[in-house]
């Protein structure tokens, strides 16, 4: 469990509802990135030897027509701020965003939070209803960005590619990675890099805006975010729809599922293991896990609870139960952590040949009331 050493305040910021903000450290210098106490997306700076920070405002001019002039956070969760740092110093930041225009700024100095100007396109094409940015790093260090186009229910994910040498976009995929053909949409954690060299995917699917039409946990992998795969390693034409994809769970519609909590972790053996909920026979809501082993996927129930979380509807909704992500820890054992509006929360040890738990360590951890991003 972490444990806190010190603690630099930054910024009074806005509190009215959870939304996610950023902090991107890179040589000598730190960067925040948030969204202050007026509601305002701001960027701040400081000298790691440092607790003075440097606060700056992103503004600038809109394309002539785009619809939200403002960088004020909406009342909304997914309205995340997110950052990144390229191979040059430039500073990108991205955010204030669902199912709207691209919000996109980059430095034009090196480190220079002061030089953001707006940038109103990356590529150009399905950049008017974007929500869930993410900046990660590809094989090779390069920077990429990942996005949905569309709305709950209808959307499609892409993926773009940063030239530093150009200051230019491309798309690294030219058709979308998951494409819910107008039928549904994927709620994708991002590709996550595994022990094993590979990018790891795991999305779930949704019908429409209505949460409860979550269903059929999914799975594809990577060595170079291009070329992707089953865990059999089968090829998978693009876009990866419900079709053509690799179902771990077949949960159906309506059967306990929520994109919220969808995580992905390993074992001792590299092994990929899927955690997220579902209703278990009777009804009540538990957290599985599946772990990709010689046969196939095995899905175990790692929880005992007596207790149906029965959400529905759109937006962000209040976060009753939550699981983590497996993790190897350094004596060699697993570890998952969760939370529950009534069971509390902590840290199960669980067995790694049957992913089953003893007892739970809950010391100093607060219960879950966190709403959905």
């Amino acid at each position: 469990m972490l444990k806190i050493v010190n603690s630099i305040p930054v910024a009074q910021v806005w509190s009215g509802h959870p939304v996610g903000f950023d902090l991107v450290t890179h040589g000598d210098r730190q960067f925040a990135a948030f969204y202050d106490a007026e509601r305002r997306m701001t960027v701040s700076c400081r000298g790691l030897d440092s607790g003075a920070w440097a606060f700056v405002r992103p503004e600038g001019r809109w394309l002539e027509g785009r619809n939200r002039p403002s960088t004020t956070i909406a009342w909304d969760s997914h309205n995340y701020v997110t950052m990144a740092i390229d191979g040059e110093g430039q500073v990108h930041l991205c955010g204030n965003m669902h199912c709207d225009p691209l919000i996109y700024f980059r430095t034009t100095r090196p480190l220079d939070i002061f030089s953001f100007e707006r940038i109103d396109r990356m590529v150009g094409q399905n950049e008017e209803r974007c929500t869930y940015p993410r900046f990660m790093r590809g094989p090779k260090g390069e920077l990429v960005f990942r996005y949905r186009d569309g709305r709950s229910g209808d959307g499609v994910d892409y993926y773009n590619v940063y030239d530093a040498g150009t200051r230019t976009w491309r798309r690294l995929i030219d058709a979308p990675l998951l494409d819910g053909q107008g039928r549904m949409n994927a709620y994708a954690r991002a590709p996550m890099p595994g022990p094993d060299g590979m990018y790891h995917l795991v999305w779930m699917w949704r019908d429409t805006p209505d949460c409860a039409t979550n269903h059929d946990i999914s799975y594809a992998r990577s060595r170079d975010l291009v070329r992707w795969e089953t865990s059999r390693g089968e090829a998978l034409a693009l876009p990866i729809t419900l079709e053509t994809g690799e179902v771990v769970d077949a949960v159906p519609p309506g059967g306990g599922t929520i994109n919220m909590c969808l995580s992905l972790g390993f074992d001792t053996k590299q092994r990929p293991i899927i955690s997220y909920l579902k209703y278990d026979e009777a009804g009540a809501t538990q957290a599985y896990n599946a772990r990709r082993e010689a046969e196939g996927w095995k899905v175990s129930r790692t929880s005992d609870w007596a207790y149906r979380w029965a959400f529905s509807g759109g937006g962000a909704i209040p976060g009753e139960v939550q699981v983590g992500g497996v993790q190897v820890e350094s004596d060699g054992g697993l570890n998952q952590s969760y939370r529950h509006i009534r069971e509390g929360a902590g840290v199960w040890r669980l067995d790694e040949a049957t992913l089953s738990f003893g007892a739970a360590d809950t010391a100093g951890v607060q219960r879950a009331d966190e709403p959905a991003d």
